[in-house]
């Protein structure tokens, strides 16, 4: 599962790293807490360019007359990505990445409260999450929105102490293959990273709130 992420790398180091074009309306940098149905950083690739643009987090099926229809689909299951109505197309056609630097998770406080944790790559490196994109317009819709959802799989041993599920983690190497660029095999990709790919500590519940922002929501908690 990932609901909520924060992303602090510039736009132009996120082109750099991922030698795309950026788009003229990315979202503000930093942020650190982006939250379903705002607009995220994400990188495609079509007719051999990469891309860096903006999207709404949350695929809205192309069934949908409006946004909110149906469910929010801000994530997709990997185990069942290609089977799903709402997203195997775009599984087969549309594979993009989101890019974050951290994402929050929560345990249950004893106090029965949510208890938020803060979780990055161990090695520092930008977050990338494989994800999927789908266009979207209704009958009111002037200009379609561009939407997207992350993929999930089940949990690695070690994230599994605080969540059953988390998303695909690609390393630098596997970007080329989930965009497409480098032939079939995508699917391969849809597993759970090494256990000691990630790392996190408990964060202050204050970014149990969407409206709370600042560098201090990914700081440590105070003991």
């Amino acid at each position: 599962m990932c609901g909520r992420f924060a992303i602090t790398l510039p736009n132009d180091a996120m082109a750099q790293l991922f030698a795309a074009a950026p788009s003229n309306d990315l979202p503000d940098v930093p942020n650190f807490n982006v939250c379903p149905t705002t607009q995220v950083h994400v990188i495609t690739s079509q007719m051999e360019q990469r891309r860096l643009e903006a999207m709404r987090w949350g695929l809205i099926p192309n069934w949908y007359k409006n946004p909110n229809d149906g469910p929010l689909l801000i994530n997709a299951r990997g185990e069942t990505i290609a089977e799903k109505p709402a997203f195997r197309t775009a599984c087969r056609e549309r594979r993009c990445i989101m890019v974050a630097t951290g994402f929050y998770e929560w345990t249950k406080g004893a106090d029965g409260a949510r208890d938020p944790w803060y979780i990055t790559r161990r090695d520092g490196a930008p977050l990338m999450f494989a994800a999927v994109w789908q266009d979207w317009a209704g009958a009111d819709t002037a200009t379609p929105i561009r939407t997207c959802a992350a993929v999930t799989v089940a949990a690695n041993a070690a994230m599994s102490a605080i969540h059953h599920r988390m998303p695909v983690v690609l390393e630098k190497n596997q970007v080329g293959k989930w965009l497409g660029e480098q032939g079939k095999g995508a699917a391969t990709l849809m597993r759970a990273a090494p256990k000691d790919t990630l790392r996190w500590h408990r964060v202050d519940r204050a970014v149990n709130s969407n409206r709370a922002n600042g560098a201090q929501l990914i700081e440590p908690l105070s003991a």
